[in-house]
């Protein structure tokens, strides 16, 4: 074979010249990543259980989702782990194996797991994932002034911040280093023996009275001789102010008095979670972890989030600053420079 082309080095010069164009027209479409995907494709299973111990967690929904993680092509093993509040499980398939289908199938055994799992982990919801394990970058916000505590910056990030960026193409998963606000509700413990009341009295009243509900219509069918009237009832929605949340009853006496959420407990409107403190420069900050998509464009989606995060800044409170405190694209970058001259250097 290297006879054939010493004869015919016109013909030889030829072919290289096409392996060339091929390789310049083709290398525009390569995925670039700081590390190259030689590892086995890996899905990601997150719940949510709050006010629960990680034993209660492990017990209640790591073990029933575990239970149905059997039957998933290519799988070759999974590894969960259990804490307060929260649980996470691992999947990894064998090499080869196409990241959307393993999604799908573990997506699909997940559902038949949800209404196994308790009320509370299926309102939070179960997240299904696909994407790389190490952060392609991290974005910080910071108080310059301390005039933003972390908590309004937490709930700034879930509330404007975080969809926006996940629907980005390249965008794997977001996580807020965060919680957005909540109303906490702190329960006296001797109110309630004072008033014979549990816990679970407290919950089934927040639930029964902070819900949206159909109310119907009036002068719908059937309807009297000469209805002419069709209108629709709007009730109440889902409370809204620290105010609505105290006026809660939770039971009516016998003499017709009422026993409310203010007597029993101190409400206040505050963070989801209090189980992240986040520093930056000794000023309240929060944050947001972006993930790379399996196979994506690195470069291309860091520039889609700076542009995103730069769109979104002029709505952020005054005296709030964004910076990047990690991010690996300026070491992707350095490597394609250093290959593209090697590359200049071998045809040179």
């Amino acid at each position: 074979m290297a006879r054939y082309f010493i004869e015919r080095p016109v013909f030889a010069w030829v072919i290289a010249i096409i392996i060339m164009l091929a390789g310049a027209l083709t290398i525009t479409n390569l995925p670039v990543e700081q590390y190259p995907t030689v590892a086995p494709p890996t899905v990601s299973i997150s719940a949510s259980y709050p006010g629960a111990s990680a034993s209660t967690v492990e017990n209640a929904v790591t073990q029933v989702i575990e239970q149905q993680l059997t039957g998933i092509d290519n799988l070759r093993y999974f590894s969960a782990s259990s804490q307060d509040g929260s649980a996470s499980l691992t999947l990894t398939f064998e090499p080869g194996t196409d990241a959307d289908i393993a999604q799908v199938q573990t997506q699909n055994k997940v559902q038949g797991a949800i209404t196994r799992l308790p009320q509370e982990v299926q309102t939070q919801g179960v997240t299904v994932t696909k994407s790389n394990d190490s952060f392609l970058l991290v974005v910080g916000f910071y108080s310059e002034d301390g005039s933003v505590t972390q908590g309004q910056l937490g709930d700034i990030l879930v509330s404007d911040f975080q969809d926006p960026v996940s629907r980005l193409r390249g965008v794997g998963s977001v996580r807020v280093f965060g919680s957005q606000y909540a109303m906490r509700i702190w329960l006296d413990p001797d109110k309630l023996v004072n008033y014979s009341m549990t816990p679970v009295d407290v919950q089934t009243a927040i639930r029964a009275q902070n819900t949206d509900i159909s109310a119907g219509q009036l002068g719908a069918l059937p309807a009297l001789a000469g209805q002419q009237i069709n209108a629709t009832v709007k009730a109440q929605s889902r409370l809204q102010t620290v105010d609505d949340f105290k006026n809660i009853i939770l039971r009516v006496n016998t003499d017709a008095s009422q026993v409310r959420l203010s007597d029993v407990a101190r409400v206040e409107l505050g963070s989801e979670f209090y189980s992240t403190i986040s520093r930056f420069k000794g000023n309240p900050a929060s944050g947001m972890a972006v993930t790379l998509a399996t196979g994506a464009n690195a470069l291309e989606t860091a520039d889609l989030v700076k542009a995103k995060v730069n769109e979104l800044i002029p709505f952020l409170p005054e005296g709030v600053e964004v910076v990047f405190p990690f991010d690996t694209t300026p070491f992707i970058e350095k490597s394609i420079s250093s290959v593209v001259m090697t590359m200049i250097e071998a045809v040179g």
